[in-house]
C-alpha cells in the first residue's frame, strides 16, 4: 500500500514554535502568559537587561500624571511609577488650582492671596508625593491655574508629554452624561495617548506610595 499524500509540506514543529506567539490564560488570576517565538521581537522594554540589550517598541520619555491629591489620583500615580521605571521616563506631576471666585458678599476677601496660598499648598503636597515615589525616578512637579482639563491638556502639549495617566471615579448615570469627567475631556482633547485608571478595577500594580492620606 503506497504512502498517503498529505497535499502539502509536512509542518516543521521547530519552525512553527519559532514563528508564532502563544498566549495562554493563567489559572486563577485572570491574566495571560505570552510566549514569544525565537524570531519575534521582544515585548516593549525601556531599560536594557544586563548584558542583553532589549529593543523597545515604544519611546516614552515623559509621563504626565494629573494630581488632585485624592485617593483616586494617587492610584494613577501607582500605575505611572512602574511605567516610568520600565521606560526610564520622567514623571511630570501636574496639579491644577482652579481660581477662587468670590461671592458678592465676600468683597473683603483677598482673592489673589488665597490663590497664592492654594498654589503653595499644592507645591508642598506634590513635594511629599515626590519623596514617597523614591529617589530613583526623575520627577518634575507643576502647579497651574485654571480649568482642570484645559490646563492638563495644555501642560501635556507644552511639556511634550508622550503619555498621560489620569484617574477617574468611573461615575455613571445622568450627572456623568451631562457633566462628563476631567479624565474623559482630557482623553478627547489630548494630543498624546491617555491611560485612564478607574478608581475600582482589577489592578495589575502593587502599591508604591501610601494611598490613604494621614489624618491632619
Amino acid at each position: 500500500m503506497g504512502q498517503q499524500e498529505t497535499g502539502g509540506k509536512e509542518p516543521n514543529s521547530d519552525q512553527e514554535s519559532e514563528a508564532h506567539m502563544k498566549i495562554k490564560p493563567t489559572k486563577g488570576t485572570g491574566g495571560v502568559t505570552v510566549e514569544l517565538g525565537a524570531r519575534e521581537s521582544q515585548m516593549p522594554a525601556g531599560r536594557e537587561a544586563a548584558g542583553n540589550p532589549a529593543p523597545s517598541l515604544f519611546s516614552i520619555q515623559r509621563i504626565l500624571v494629573p494630581m488632585d491629591f485624592s485617593e483616586c489620583s494617587k492610584k494613577a500615580l501607582q500605575y505611572a511609577i512602574p511605567f516610568a521605571e520600565q521606560f526610564d521616563a520622567k514623571l511630570i506631576l501636574v496639579n491644577v488650582v482652579e481660581p477662587f471666585i468670590p461671592m458678592p458678599e465676600m468683597t473683603t476677601v483677598d482673592v489673589g492671596l488665597l490663590d497664592t496660598r492654594l498654589q503653595e499648598q499644592a507645591r508642598r503636597q506634590l513635594a511629599t508625593l515626590e519623596a514617597e515615589a523614591g529617589d530613583d525616578l526623575a520627577i518634575e512637579s507643576v502647579v497651574r491655574m485654571g480649568n482642570a482639563h484645559v490646563e492638563i491638556v495644555n501642560a501635556a502639549k507644552e511639556l511634550d508629554a508622550d503619555l498621560i495617566i489620569v484617574a477617574t471615579h468611573g461615575r455613571t448615570g445622568l450627572a456623568h452624561m451631562l457633566l462628563g469627567s476631567t479624565a474623559e475631556r482630557v482623553a478627547q482633547h489630548a494630543d498624546c495617548p491617555v491611560l485612564i485608571v478607574r478608581e475600582r478595577e482589577h489592578d495589575f500594580t502593587k502599591p508604591r506610595i501610601p494611598l490613604h492620606s494621614p489624618p491632619r
